[in-house]
């Protein structure tokens, strides 16, 4: 269905013809658009003028519900990429920390700032 009214919202609010968004969509014939403007669109077709047209209650609540599951995947995407973050964070720390240990060589930076050498000779 957010497929669908994306294709209409992509017709109404373009001067994209039906067989051209069919043909970029690969959907298999322009009528099907022509169908799903008259379905859910607000757009006279035959003129492709605007008119307001409340949607069925029905219809406005597969789009939220549709725009719901994909703020839903979106945000469990950007939770897993955090947490794979905090991860890769930690294991960093951790090499950072053997590498200083083993090999008496300081990564770190001081918290503190270090009063510049004088280098002149």
């Amino acid at each position: 269905m957010p497929f669908k009214l994306s294709v209409v919202q992509e017709y109404e609010e373009t001067d994209i013809s039906y067989s051209a968004l069919s043909r970029k969509y690969r959907i298999q014939g322009s009528d099907t658009i022509r169908q799903w403007v008259i379905k859910y669109g607000s757009t006279d077709v035959i003129y492709k003028t605007s008119y307001p047209m409340n949607k069925p209650k029905d219809l406005k609540i597969v789009e939220l519900e549709a725009q719901i599951e994909t703020l839903k995947r979106k945000n469990n995407r950007l939770e897993h990429e955090l947490e794979n973050r905090d991860h890769k964070a930690a294991i960093l720390d951790i090499l950072i920390d053997i590498a200083e240990k083993e090999y008496k060589i300081k990564i770190r930076k001081n918290s503190s700032p270090e009063q510049p050498t004088d280098t002149k000779k």
